[in-house]
């Protein structure tokens, strides 16, 4: 017997997310026996997003019953059940966080038609629910509400259950309390956790770490490890008795301090960390005629490098965008296969300097603009971010292109002091890997400010 649900709720914080709609209908395999709908009256505000998602809005909820009101059929409908629904990781911990605040110990097996979808329906293009019964010319009407989305997974769950017929699959992804069920002890320890960037600690029952990551929710990222499926995973729950964290703020010292950290502590369900991060470089070259040309290749012994990848394709990627925001010449950075100069080029990209229409000095000086953008080569900053609190930033300190570490300040005098930067920072090892993994961040995120030591 299954009950097939869908949920929705207010949105907002991990783990503080309120029920607004609950749809259930049970199911015996071929036709629905029972079923259970209503709205619920979260005792808090829906986000605005939710809002124009679902049509529910806080006037239609106010005299709703409330999540205690209703909890007992909950019960009742889906005891002896197996609860099925779309992504049913999100709905199961739903519930379970609900009863749980009413002290009542909610479990149920689940089946998460995703996961189902994803072996039975390999091809599929998407498997969100909207796009996927769409694909399978399966009718949904009143999308993104709990009826209208339960339906819509009866009906693909009864396609699954044609699909899978020798009933093999089905067995195998039915969730077993080590599998996504969360035991007392992993649900007390998620309730403590923030929903925060930084790092944690996954430890045993020695206080020895385990895994350590970096994210930018602690809390739902734990949770993602309790639930996960393989051997591996399995192991690291059964071993996890504790898990610590620190808050960083910025996702860039996060990924700082995880690097330092896991090469300190070598914890055993991380993958080895490689003595380098990064295989490929962008390189400085000059042309007989004196224009400066950039071109990725793999790293080159002690060569000085403007910065590093991981990847060749990803150094060409790179290039791709700097001549597009810089206006460079595709030909003079190696991504022209051209044998001879270009005889015609876009004006707005390239202004000529591969047939000598622009001059050394103009194109040079916007080479120069790339450096001096993309490379912490050589270069004393200070780079400014986010910190733990209102009011508090942190800072990362280079020196001649070298990284020396991090730290946080509340006040400006901190860092205008360089003496008494260096006495708030935490000095660090990681050296080139570090700039590598500062460098790649700068590319493609923000931080608050870059400070130039040298000015």
């Amino acid at each position: 017997m299954y009950t097939i649900l869908d949920i929705e709720t207010t949105g907002g914080k991990y783990n503080e997310e309120g029920i607004t709609e609950i749809a259930i209908h049970k199911f015996d395999g071929h036709q629905v026996v029972d079923t259970f709908i209503s709205l619920v009256n979260p005792e808090k505000d829906i986000q605005p997003f939710v809002v124009k998602l679902t049509g529910i809005n806080n006037k239609m909820l106010r005299t709703a019953p409330k999540f205690h009101e209703v909890a007992k059929r909950i019960v009742e409908i889906t005891e002896d059940t197996v609860i099925v629904a779309h992504n049913a990781q999100f709905d199961y911990r739903i519930l379970r966080t609900e009863f749980k605040r009413l002290g009542y110990n909610f479990e149920r097996k689940t089946l998460c038609t995703v996961d189902l979808s994803k072996t039975l329906l390999p091809d599929a293009e998407s498997y969100s629910l909207g796009k996927l019964v769409r694909s399978l010319g399966i009718a949904v009407s009143d999308r993104h509400r709990a009826n209208g989305d339960a339906l819509a997974t009866i009906k693909l769950f009864k396609l699954l259950l044609t699909k899978d017929t020798d009933k093999s699959i089905i067995k195998s992804v039915i969730r077993k309390e080590t599998h996504g069920e969360l035991s007392e002890n992993q649900l007390d320890i998620i309730q403590e956790l923030p929903s925060e960037t930084g790092v944690y600690y996954m430890h045993n029952k020695d206080g020895d770490i385990l895994f350590l990551g970096h994210t930018k929710n602690i809390k739902k990222r734990v949770n993602d490890h309790f639930i996960k499926r393989g051997d591996r995973a399995r192991k690291l729950q059964k071993e996890t008795k504790k898990v610590t964290f620190e808050k960083t703020g910025s996702e860039l010292i996060s990924l700082l301090k995880e690097h330092e950290e896991l090469l300190k502590n070598k914890p055993r369900y991380n993958n080895k960390v490689k003595p380098k991060l990064y295989s490929h470089a962008l390189y400085k070259g000059y042309t007989k005629e004196g224009y400066i040309t950039l071109n990725a290749s793999h790293i080159n012994g002690n060569r000085e490098n403007i910065t590093t990848f991981n990847s060749i394709h990803g150094a060409k990627n790179f290039i791709y965008k700097i001549n597009e925001e810089f206006c460079l010449c595709d030909k003079l950075n190696g991504l022209s296969e051209a044998k001879t100069n270009c005889s015609k080029f876009n004006e707005e990209k390239c202004k000529g300097a591969c047939v000598q229409k622009e001059t050394v000095e103009e194109y040079n000086k916007r080479v120069a603009q790339v450096i001096e953008k993309y490379s912490l080569a050589n270069k004393s900053v200070i780079i400014v971010d986010k910190g733990r609190e209102i009011g508090e930033y942190s800072a990362i300190l280079i020196k001649e292109g070298t990284f020396i570490g991090l730290g946080y300040y509340d006040l400006n005098h901190q860092i205008n002091n360089i003496a008494i930067l260096e006495s708030i920072i935490t000095p660090m090892k990681s050296g080139k890997n570090a700039i590598h993994i500062i460098e790649s961040y700068l590319r493609k995120k923000r931080v608050v400010k870059i400070i130039d030591l040298n000015t």
